[in-house]
C-alpha cells in the first residue's frame, strides 16, 4: 500500500475514534447528529468522502468535490475491516450508521449487508443497545438475524456453549438456513433464547460452587479383585480399566456394559483411546492396542520389564512409563506399526505419570521430582523440585503443570522457569489423580474425596489459601483412582469398584417443584 494511502486510512480511523458517544447513542436520526464527521459514498470516484462541517457540505453541493479521506480501491471494505479489527463498539456503530444512512448513494442491499456484518461483531449488551437506537437499526438487527449469529459465534469459540447446544437441543437451529423440521425460527426466537442460555451457564457455575449435582453410579461387579484403576469417556461411552485384568466399555446413557476386552494377564493400570484405537498398559508389563469399534486386539508391545503405569499418545507419537524407572518414546505409523524411538532414563524410582505436547515431555516419579524433556530431541531440559514425597499424578498444558503427591499436596508449576506457583493443601492422604481446565482443578485422593479448586484464584498470589477449595465431594467409599471432567460433569473411579457420574447441569433438587429434599443424601464438606 502506498504510504500516503496508509496515512489517509489512519486519519479516517482517528476521525471515527474521536466521535463522542452522545452523537450516536439513542438518536433517532443519527446521520443528522454527526456534524463532526459525514461519510458519503461518491459513485463517480468510488471513494468514501468526509465533510468536517455543514459549509463544506454546501460547497460539495455546488459542484466542488469533497475532500477524500480513504483511497477509492475497496474503500468500503477496507474501512469495514479496519473497524472490525478495532473491536471498539463506538467506532463499529458509527460506521454501521454511516452505511445505513447513505442508501441514496449506494444500493440499499449492499449497505445493509455491510451494516449487518459490522454489527455482528457486537456483544449481547451492545446489540441490545443498538436495537434501541432507531427503527432502522432494529430492522437491520432483525433482518440480519444478528442474535442467531451471536449465538453461533459463541458456540464456535466456547466449549461450554457448544456442549449446551448439544444437551439442550437448540444446536439444531444453528449453522443452517433451514432446520430439520423445515421451519426457520425468526430473530425473536434467538433473542429470547440468548438469556435462557445465560441462565443455564449461571446455573452450572453455581452448581459447581455449591456442589449441587445429580449422581449416577455404575457397579462394575468384578468377579475377582475389585477396583477401577483408569477411565476415559465421551458422550457415548465410558472405557474403564479394571484390577481384574479386563477393559470394560459402558454405554454412557444406559450405563450398561457393552463389551469386555480380555488379553492382559495383569491389572489394567492406564488407558487412552481415540476414534480408531484403545491403548492400554498393564501390570503384566505390556502395552496392548485394540480396535475401538470391534474390540479386536491389534498389537502387543513388549519393552518394559515391570508394570506400565501410565501412557499418552497423540499425532503419531506415544510415551509410556513404568515401574522399571524408564520412559519409552514410540513412533506410531499405524496401530500395527509402532516402533521404539528412544528410552529416557533419569528418574531414581518408578515413573508414575507422563504427559507431553509438541514442545515438552513431562514425567513424575516416586523420587519426588518432575523432569522435563524436549519432545523433538528427547534431551533432558530441567527438574522441578518441591514435593516432599513421591508424585502420583500430573497434567501439563501450555506453561502450566499441576501435580499431586503422597505428601498430600497439589503443586502448580511454571514449566519454563521451573518455579512453583502455588501449593494447595486439603487432602488427608495421597493425591492420586488430578485434572484441570481453564477454570478449575479437580483432584481425587486416597482419602476417598474429590476436591474442586478455583484455578484462576490459585494462580493469583494475592488470593488467600482458604478460598481456593470450592467444594469437597464425598461419595466413594474407597480410594479415588482416576477422574476426568468437563464443563458439565465429573466421571470418577475408585477402589470401591464403582464409576460415578457427577452431573452439574441437571440437578434434580433444583428442578423439583416445589423445592424439597432429594430422595438421597449428599454429603458436602468445605474447607
Amino acid at each position: 500500500m502506498d504510504p500516503a494511502e496508509a496515512v489517509l486510512q489512519e486519519k479516517a480511523l482517528k476521525f471515527m475514534c474521536s466521535m463522542p458517544r452522545s452523537l450516536w447513542l439513542g438518536c433517532s436520526s443519527l446521520a443528522d447528529s454527526m456534524p463532526s464527521l459525514r461519510c458519503l459514498y461518491n459513485p463517480g470516484t468510488g471513494a468514501l468522502t468526509a465533510f468536517q462541517n455543514s459549509s463544506e457540505r454546501e460547497d460539495c453541493n455546488n459542484g466542488e468535490p469533497p475532500r477524500k479521506i480513504i483511497p477509492e480501491k475497496n474503500s468500503l471494505r477496507q474501512t469495514y475491516n479496519s473497524c472490525a479489527r478495532l473491536c471498539l463498539n463506538q467506532e463499529t456503530v458509527c460506521l454501521a450508521s454511516t452505511a445505513m444512512k447513505t442508501e441514496n448513494c449506494v444500493a440499499k442491499r449492499g449497505l445493509d449487508h455491510i451494516a449487518e456484518n459490522i454489527l455482528s461483531y457486537l456483544d449481547a449488551k451492545s446489540l441490545c443497545a443498538a436495537e434501541l437506537v432507531c427503527k432502522e437499526w432494529y430492522r437491520v438487527t432483525s433482518d440480519g438475524m444478528l442474535w442467531k449469529k451471536l449465538i453461533e459465534r459463541m458456540v464456535r469459540t466456547d466449549s461450554l456453549w457448544r456442549g449446551l447446544a448439544e444437551r439442550r437441543g437448540w444446536g439444531q437451529y444453528l449453522f443452517k438456513n433451514k432446520p430439520p423440521d423445515g421451519n426457520a425460527p425468526p430473530n425473536s426466537f434467538y433473542r429470547a433464547l440468548y438469556p435462557k442460555i445465560i441462565q443455564d451457564i449461571e446455573t452450572i457455575e453455581s452448581n459447581w460452587r455449591c456442589g449441587r449435582h445429580s449422581l449416577q453410579r455404575i457397579h462394575c461387579r468384578s468377579e475377582t479383585s475389585k477396583g477401577v484403576y483408569c477411565l476415559q469417556y465421551d458422550d457415548q461411552k465410558i472405557v474403564s480399566g479394571l484390577r481384574d485384568n479386563t477393559i470394560k466399555i459402558w454405554d454412557k446413557n444406559t450405563l450398561e456394559c457393552k463389551r469386555i476386552l480380555t488379553g492382559h494377564t495383569g491389572s489394567v493400570l492406564c488407558l487412552q483411546y481415540d476414534e480408531r484405537v484403545i491403548i492400554t498398559g498393564s501390570s503384566d508389563s505390556t502395552v496392548r492396542v485394540w480396535d475401538v469399534n470391534t474390540g479386536e486386539m491389534l498389537n502387543t508391545l513388549i519393552h518394559h520389564c515391570e508394570a506400565v503405569l501410565h501412557l499418552r499418545f497423540n499425532n503419531g507419537m506415544m510415551v509410556t512409563c513404568s515401574k522399571d524407572r524408564s520412559i519409552a518414546v514410540w513412533d506410531m505409523a499405524s496401530p500395527t506399526d509402532i516402533t521404539l524411538r528412544r528410552v529416557l532414563v533419569g528418574h531414581r524410582a518408578a515413573v508414575n505419570v507422563v504427559d507431553f505436547d509438541d514442545k515438552y515431555i513431562v514425567s513424575a516419579s516416586g523420587d519426588r521430582t518432575i523432569k522435563v524433556w524436549n519432545t523433538s530431541t528427547c534431551e533432558f531440559v530441567r527438574t522441578l523440585n518441591g514435593h516432599k514425597r513421591g508424585i502420583a499424578c500430573l497434567q501439563y498444558r501450555d506453561r502450566l503443570v499441576v501435580s499431586g503427591s503422597s505428601d498430600n499436596t497439589i503443586r502448580l508449576w511454571d514449566i519454563e522457569c521451573g518455579a512453583c506457583l502455588r501449593v494447595l493443601e486439603g487432602h488427608e492422604e495421597l493425591v492420586r489423580c488430578i485434572r484441570f481446565d481453564n477454570k478449575r482443578i479437580v483432584s481425587g485422593a486416597y482419602d476417598g474425596k474429590i476436591k474442586v479448586w478455583d484455578l484462576v484464584a490459585a494462580l493469583d498470589p494475592r488470593a488467600p489459601a482458604g478460598t481456593l477449595c470450592l467444594r469437597t465431594l464425598v461419595e466413594h467409599s474407597g480410594r479415588v483412582f482416576r477422574l476426568q471432567f468437563d464443563e458439565f460433569q465429573i466421571v470418577s473411579s475408585s477402589h470401591d469398584d464403582t464409576i460415578l457420574i457427577w452431573d452439574f447441569l441437571n440437578d434434580p433438587a433444583a428442578q423439583a417443584e416445589p423445592p424439597r429434599s432429594p430422595s438421597r443424601t449428599y454429603t458436602y464438606i468445605s474447607r
